[in-house]
């Protein structure tokens, strides 16, 4: 299994489940940083259709390219579903943001082969290892 910085360095298309619209909220400030530091952010949002300057999915198996991370902004309940969806598409990494952590939806993503992190914020990471994907 890969650590956290292996993962991010790694990705270049992050799929972000739960993004948000307010940029008071982590859930749109930590996309939207990642995003300004180079990485592709793909909005996974059913009310929005657009964030980031991208176009935004209601489902992960909406999105109709793969993805390196699904980084998830919903809470610990609704994190098992978001890593059976993860799974399902594809993905080779799946990140539980800080707060949010599920010993079952880290069994399912263990049992998949898929990497895990949880309770650990992208940014945070981003810059302890100080990571870009710009040139």
């Amino acid at each position: 299994m890969r650590t956290a910085q292996q993962i991010l360095a790694d990705a270049a298309v992050i799929a972000v489940v739960g993004a948000s619209r307010d940029p008071a909220k982590a859930a749109h400030r930590v996309p939207a940083q990642m995003q300004r530091y180079g990485w592709r952010i793909i909005p996974v949002n059913p009310t929005v259709d657009e964030l980031f300057g991208e176009r935004a999915y209601p489902t992960l198996a909406d999105i109709p390219h793969p993805v390196d991370l699904v980084d998830v902004f919903r809470p610990a309940a609704d994190a098992v579903e978001v890593v059976r969806q993860a799974v399902a598409i594809g993905a080779p990494a799946v990140w539980l943001q800080l707060g949010i952590v599920s010993a079952e939806a880290r069994r399912i993503a263990e049992e998949a082969g898929v990497d895990y992190v949880e309770d650990r914020c992208l940014i945070v990471e981003r810059a302890a290892a100080n990571l870009t994907r710009l040139p």
